[in-house]
């Protein structure tokens, strides 16, 4: 099956020039969105994480099976505002502004395995936030993965480790 026939791709949005890989019609195919979730629990396996950290708000969708498949805890990196209780947060810039990310950090044990989840890699900004982020709470990420990497944006050079995607896509 080719996963990215299930893709929807929208020209010009949010801006003209920008393609937006939609997944939502890939969440309404079961059986493109079952093999998604085992392709992806491939890419995964091999790093036997603890947990799979998704990040908002597509990467919950994607993180969230994938960790039930897997047998493993989920939990969501989160644009600063968005957790109650106690946040740990880290701020990163943009290309033209900046961003805060929190994670809640008594849900991330120290030592534990990590892999960052997200639906599509760009620039590779809030990843490598991700990153720093959960790198504060005392885990250790092993691994990224994306069900979509933009080719041509260096978003994997600004991670620290493994990245893999299903697809590979122009930007």
């Amino acid at each position: 099956m080719k996963l990215l026939d299930h893709i929807r791709i929208v020209p010009d949005f949010p801006k003209p020039g920008i393609n937006f890989y939609d997944i939502a019609t890939l969440l309404r195919h079961p059986g493109a969105w079952r093999e998604t979730i085992a392709k992806l629990q491939d890419l995964a396996e091999d790093y036997q994480p603890d947990l799979l950290m998704g990040i908002e708000s597509r990467g919950f969708l994607v993180a969230a099976p994938l960790a039930l498949e897997m047998g493993c805890g989920f939990g969501m990196v989160r644009k600063k505002g968005k957790l109650p209780g106690q946040t740990l947060s880290y701020s990163y810039d943009l290309e033209y502004d900046s961003d805060e990310i929190e994670i809640q950090p008594d849900l991330v044990p120290a030592g534990a395995k990590v892999v960052i989840v997200d639906d599509l890699l760009a620039t590779g900004g809030t990843m490598s936030a991700a990153e720093k982020l959960i790198h504060k709470t005392g885990a250790k990420v092993v691994a990224n993965l994306c069900l979509i990497e933009l080719e041509g944006l260096g978003g994997r050079d600004k991670l620290n480790a493994p990245f893999a995607s299903l697809l590979k896509c122009p930007a």
